[in-house]
């Protein structure tokens, strides 16, 4: 485990893969860290250097006061960024992290050489169902809503044939802190990048899974169709959380976007922190 602190506070990250190779971030979907990261950055990690942290409120980071804003989010990816040493780099964000990701683009166009935007949308939901949200987790704690969150996530197939992973991720949801969750949900609330979206100009691959149920592939297809020169890709067999249910397909995406229009640019100075396998996940419960 790797922390580093910043100006709203401890960040977890964890970093694997060659030192010297094109980096890309994976930022993570609310309610979730960076253990849902693992497969894909054990795919990725031969060939680039792949960082995975715990957003604000998520994870073993820590949970400054609500409510939050989208811009919060990017401020401490690039304080995050500059800890790390990283001057230019790719982005993969789910979810809230696909928000993170174009207000990156939005506003630091220069830090960033191609993005990935997966199962997001510029405006996430209504102020309604938010607010119920909010108002669910507050008044009964994150059991409140975890079966309706894990229709969402996952397909029928996935509920069906994969039961005790089901458990596990319910368990990752369950263990998020209820006072993080919460004020994310507020930044999710009060978010809409809609008419930002054409000042995207770094090369972006846009996908969602076929049976995403929060973003459905119709809004991510049409946050495509906003986003100058990008390209959409549905994946099969798959709910709201594609690094989870199809890895392979999601990471053979990336690693096809990467290589086309990945670069990154380093500051000298920081040692490498180890690379990940498949046996290490990128965040470990305390005992």
């Amino acid at each position: 485990m790797t922390f580093s602190r910043i100006g709203s506070g401890l960040v977890h990250w964890q970093e694997g893969g060659p030192r010297d190779a094109p980096a890309v971030v994976l930022v993570n979907s609310l309610g979730t860290d960076c253990r849902i990261w693992d497969d894909v950055a054990a795919r990725l990690a031969g060939s680039h250097r792949v960082i995975c942290y715990d957003k604000r409120g998520h994870g073993l980071s820590d949970v400054p006061p609500g409510p939050y804003r989208i811009a919060d989010f990017t401020r401490d990816l690039i304080s995050l960024a500059d800890a790390i040493g990283l001057r230019r780099f790719s982005l993969v964000g789910l979810s809230i992290g696909g928000l993170i990701g174009q207000d990156l683009a939005i506003r630091h166009p220069d830090r960033l050489a191609a993005l990935v935007l997966a199962d997001t949308a510029p405006k996430v939901g209504t102020v309604e169902s938010w607010t119920a949200r909010i108002g669910a987790v507050r008044k009964n704690g994150m059991t409140a809503i975890a079966d309706a969150v894990m229709e969402r996530w996952f397909t029928p197939a996935f509920h069906s044939l994969k039961p005790d992973e089901l458990a596990g991720w319910r368990n990752l949801l369950l263990r998020q802190p209820a006072e993080g969750y919460v004020a994310t949900c507020e930044a999710l609330r009060d978010a809409d990048l809609t008419g930002d979206l054409v000042g995207i100009a770094a090369p972006t691959l846009v996908v969602c899974g076929d049976g995403d149920q929060s973003t459905p592939p119709d809004l991510v297809r049409a946050m495509a169709s906003r986003i100058p020169g990008a390209r959409f890709e549905l994946v099969a067999g798959c709910g709201h959380i594609p690094p989870v249910e199809q890895p392979e397909q999601l990471a053979e995406l990336i690693a096809q976007h990467l290589a086309e229009h990945a670069t990154s640019e380093t500051l000298p100075g920081l040692r490498h922190h180890g690379r990940f396998d498949r046996d290490w996940p990128c965040v470990r419960e305390p005992l």
